[in-house]
């Protein structure tokens, strides 16, 4: 009888901690389909900037892109759009792409529907009154998501975007440290995850992710790799999928 509560307890235990993981894990696919890249070995590569936009380093990484002439997807806080909406027009007239990241960046999965329906409404709202029309897309603050903010977002006509490469430059370490780790991780049709911007204020520090961005654009072009944004990354995987 005892062996049997212990089993039973340990099997709801994992159950919950594996609940948890796929609710933050960027790869994961339980709670509902979210895009994370192409099939490995492709040779495209979509670079994604969260939490801007940001003075000066949101300008700081437009200047490098235009000079390796990339074009990337910002995912953008929607308070901060509200701040700075001429950041936002010059990302877009660099021939860039923008997505809902939220109003504010909560924790979604802490939040109810209601309040998860809100956070992209309004954020759709403060980037229609920067630029008008723009992407349906949608990425999650920290990643988290469960099946009432995958229904929300896609209620509202947004496609989830995760990830499956990232820097962890959110604590900004040195350049080379996030070349290497991005590096690490890259098979061919990946979507990169960076920060242009921190979540809490503007004016987080992300020079490094700028001079980072130089060194891995220069070094995947040199090797054949293509940088593409998220919309032309999703129609690649379309066409394949019609075929």
């Amino acid at each position: 009888m005892l062996a049997s509560l212990l089993a039973g307890t340990a099997a709801v235990a994992a159950a919950a901690v594996t609940a948890g993981y796929q609710s933050m894990s960027p790869t994961g696919q339980w709670y509902g389909h979210t895009f994370t890249g192409l099939a490995r070995g492709t040779k495209q590569l979509a670079l994604t900037y969260d939490d801007g936009p940001n003075d000066p380093h949101t300008l700081r990484l437009l200047e490098v892109l235009v000079k390796h002439n990339v074009h990337a997807t910002f995912f953008l806080i929607g308070r901060f759009v509200q701040q700075r909406p001429d950041i936002v027009r010059q990302i877009v007239e660099a021939g860039h792409v923008v997505g809902n990241h939220t109003f504010t960046h909560p924790l979604l999965t802490l939040k109810s529907a209601v309040e998860v329906r809100k956070e992209l409404t309004n954020c759709r709202s403060a980037l229609q009154d920067a630029i008008g029309e723009h992407s349906r897309l949608f990425r999650p603050p920290f990643g988290g998501r469960r099946p009432a903010v995958l229904r929300v977002a896609r209620e509202l006509g947004l496609q989830p975007v995760m990830w499956n490469v990232t820097g962890y430059d959110w604590t900004a370490p040195p350049a080379e440290v996030i070349e290497q780790k991005v590096s690490r991780q890259i098979h061919g049709g990946d979507v990169i995850l960076l920060h242009d911007g921190g979540h809490r204020q503007i004016g987080a520090d992300r020079s490094q992710t700028v001079a980072a961005t130089d060194h891995l654009i220069a070094r995947y072009k040199s090797v054949g790799y293509e940088f593409v944004t998220i919309q032309q990354m999703l129609g690649a995987s379309q066409a394949v999928a019609k075929t």
